[in-house]
C-alpha cells in the first residue's frame, strides 16, 4: 500500500518512522510546505527529495497512491481531507480531526457524502495500558462504573501553533482522555461544564489549565482536571485514573493498573464500613502493534481489507463534539448539554 504523507514537522518525524517499520506501507510521496522541513527530513530519514512536494495537489498530480497521511496543525485539516477524499483516497488524520466544530462536522459530511474512509489517530487507546484497563472493565468484575476521576499534569515546551491555541490542554491533549472515556465507558456525555485558567507563569496565549464534570448517558460522572503548564509532580501522558464501581475500584498510577475488590461490611461500635481484599496490580496485556503502529496497520486493513476502523471520523466526531461543548463552556460559564 502506497502512501502521501502530508506535514513532517514533529509528528511528522513519528509517522515517517511509523511507515518505514512497516512491512505492508509504503511512501509514494510527502507533503511539506516548509523547504527548510522538507530538506532536514530527507536527509534525517534518507528519503528522496524529488519526492517531497510542496502541496497535496502536486503530490497527486505526480504519483499515484493508495491514501493519504495527515500530520498537518489542525487548521489544515479540512482542506487536506477534502483534496484527499475528492481523488478518492481514504485518509488516516492525526488528532484532533479538525481545529474547530465546523470543519469536523464538515470532513464527516464529505466522507459520508463520497463514501471514502476517513479514520483519525486516536493512538491511545491502543496501548498495553488502555487495553488492559478495557479489559477489566468490560469484563464486569468491577461492576457498573458509577464514577471516574482523571488527573492529568505536564509542563511541555512545544512551540509552534499549541502556544497560540485558545484551549491548548483541552483541543490538543484533553482530547485524547476524553476519548478515552467514550472507549472506557462505552458512552457518550450528555452534559459537560467547565472552567479554564492560564497561570501566570504559563507559556501558552491560551488557557492551559482546567477542570470540568461531565455526565454520561450510561449515568458514570466525571471529573477532569489537569494542566499542560505544571511546574512539578507530573503525571504520565496517559494521566492518572480513579474508577468507582459497584464492586470495587480500579486506579491508574504512573501507567501502572490496580484493583480492589468490596467484600463486605463490618460493624465497628454500630458503624458499618466496607471491608476489601488487598490491593492488585494488573499485568498489562500484550500488544505485538501499538500506537501509531496498530493504527497504521488498521488502516491498512481497512483500505485492502474492507474491515471497519475503530476510530472512523464518523465515531471519532463525538469525542470532537465533547472536546468543542467543554470549550463551549469555558467561553459561557454554564452547562453544555447533549
Amino acid at each position: 500500500m502506497k502512501v502521501i504523507q502530508c506535514g513532517l514537522g514533529l509528528m511528522g518525524r513519528a509517522w515517517i518512522n511509523t511507515v518505514q517499520a512497516s512491512s505492508n506501507v509504503e511512501f509514494a510521496a510527502l507533503v511539506e510546505v516548509d523547504a527548510a522541513t522538507a530538506q532536514k527530513r530527507a536527509q534525517e530519514f534518507g528519503l528522496d527529495p524529488a519526492l517531497i512536494y510542496p502541496s497535496l495537489e502536486a503530490a497527486l498530480a505526480a504519483v499515484k497512491a493508495d491514501g493519504v497521511i495527515d500530520v498537518t496543525p489542525p487548521a489544515a485539516h479540512q482542506a487536506i481531507s477534502f483534496a484527499a477524499m475528492d481523488a478518492g483516497l481514504p485518509v488516516l488524520s492525526e488528532k484532533p480531526l479538525a481545529g474547530t466544530r465546523a470543519d469536523a462536522r464538515a470532513i464527516v459530511a464529505k466522507s459520508d457524502q463520497t463514501g471514502v474512509l476517513h479514520m483519525v489517530t486516536q493512538n491511545y487507546r491502543y496501548t498495553p495500558l488502555a487495553q488492559t484497563i478495557k479489559r477489566v472493565l468490560q469484563s464486569g468484575d468491577l461492576g457498573d462504573i458509577g464514577a471516574v476521576s482523571v488527573r492529568f499534569f505536564k509542563g511541555p515546551h512545544f512551540g509552534g501553533f499549541r502556544d497560540e491555541m485558545d484551549y491548548p490542554l483541552i483541543v490538543d491533549m484533553a482530547l485524547h482522555h476524553f476519548d478515552m472515556l467514550r472507549y472506557f465507558l462505552n458512552a457518550d456525555p450528555v452534559s459537560v461544564y467547565g472552567k479554564s485558567w492560564n497561570p501566570p507563569w504559563s507559556w501558552y496565549k491560551g488557557d492551559a489549565s482546567a477542570a470540568v464534570t461531565a455526565h454520561f448517558s450510561s449515568g458514570a460522572v466525571v471529573n477532569y482536571t489537569g494542566s499542560w503548564c505544571s511546574q512539578g509532580q507530573e503525571t504520565s501522558w496517559n494521566a492518572d485514573w480513579r474508577f468507582e464501581c459497584a464492586n470495587g475500584v480500579l486506579t491508574v498510577q504512573d501507567d501502572r493498573v490496580y484493583v480492589q475488590h468490596l467484600t463486605g461490611l463490618e460493624d465497628h461500635g454500630g458503624v458499618h464500613f466496607t471491608t476489601h481484599d488487598a490491593l492488585t496490580e494488573v499485568p498489562l496485556v500484550p500488544m505485538e502493534l501499538q500506537a501509531q503502529a496498530y493504527l497504521l496497520h488498521e488502516f491498512y486493513e481497512a483500505v485492502t481489507n474492507g474491515r471497519t476502523p475503530g476510530t472512523p471520523c464518523q465515531d471519532n466526531i463525538k469525542t470532537v463534539e465533547f472536546v468543542f461543548d467543554v470549550v463551549e463552556s469555558f467561553k459561557t460559564g454554564a452547562p453544555v448539554t447533549s
